[in-house]
């Protein structure tokens, strides 16, 4: 089940049209959050230097036609496809990002595609060239967009068997919470903070904390005990096992550091959305494996689009 949100990127005070292109693409295109650039995709330009190319072929267009941008000119165009917790990998989601912004764009402008697996949930960030691959004309938001971008998004999503959303209500709530996602708890927060840091295979006690302080964890030796506490938390937690559990006590962290035992890292909560209260594609599949044909699947297809 997925989401999706189209918006116009404009330049912005104090910006150049170069600066606001190169911003927003190093945002998205963020190694920690693209698994270190593996999950980048493009289409008809060089995701390395895709703020350039995007900005030549602006210029490109002034050349041919001679109209100048205004002063709120839209420089480029994104897509934020959020997809629920566990149903698709991060290679799927690109793909199908990628499938999205090509036909969308009907492939006349150049994209790319970044997902981010940071978050509970994976969702992708499309950004394309408001200007056309052969420079001679813009995309223009139109009335209706972004119903058209969730119509398309639901038939890639059903095309590839994957569940819709039958009755979307979105206004008043950001994507993160419609999702049913939600952040980690301050004491998960140290966990991960913790195994990150064991990963990486401290020598003894006091590199792991060195390596939880460079990780923007506080830490606070007080007494016989240590206490943490990771940004944004109002109080500290001790370093122990009534804490933080078994396998974070001080004990149990010392014998992993000896190389006397393996750490196994707390599981990692997944938070998942409410499932949908019709789950269109149950009927279509069912269908097909009663023996029903594709020519049904796309009939049926058209219909549950129509339906919602």
């Amino acid at each position: 089940m997925a989401t999706t949100r189209i918006m116009p990127l404009h330049i912005g005070k104090g910006r150049t049209v170069g600066k606001a292109i190169q911003d927003i693409i190093d945002y998205v295109e963020n190694p920690e959050k693209t698994d270190g650039g593996r999950l980048i995709s493009s289409y008809q330009c060089d995701s390395r230097i895709a703020d350039a190319e995007f900005l030549f072929a602006k210029r490109q267009y002034l050349a041919k036609t001679g109209r100048k941008r205004g002063a709120d000119d839209v420089i480029a165009y994104t897509i934020r496809q959020s997809f629920v917790p566990g149903e698709i990998t991060p290679e799927e989601a690109n793909r199908l990002g990628c499938e999205l912004a090509r036909r969308f764009t009907k492939g006349n402008h150049a994209f790319i595609v970044c997902t981010h697996i940071d978050k509970a949930h994976i969702h992708n960030h499309i950004i394309w060239n408001s200007t056309t691959l052969d420079c001679t004309r813009k995309f223009r938001d139109f009335l209706g967009s972004g119903r058209a971008v969730r119509r398309l998004n639901d038939t890639i999503c059903i095309e590839n068997g994957y569940s819709i959303v039958a009755n979307p209500k979105r206004r008043g709530k950001s994507y993160n919470k419609w999702l049913g996602s939600k952040p980690p708890c301050h004491r998960d927060r140290l966990r991960m903070a913790i195994d990150d840091a064991l990963a990486k295979k401290p020598a003894d006690l006091d590199a792991l904390l060195k390596l939880l302080g460079e990780a923007g964890i506080e830490v606070s030796p007080r007494g016989k005990f240590i206490r943490l506490r990771a940004p944004g938390q109002k109080n500290f937690v001790r370093l122990d096992g009534d804490s933080l559990g078994a396998e974070y006590d001080i004990s149990a962290l010392l014998a992993v550091l000896s190389g006397e035992r393996t750490h196994t890292p707390s599981p990692k909560k997944v938070y998942r959305a409410d499932p949908p209260k019709v789950n269109l594609l149950v009927d279509i599949q069912a269908k097909l494996q009663a023996g029903k044909g594709a020519g049904y699947a796309r009939w049926a297809s058209v219909f549950n689009l129509r339906k919602h």
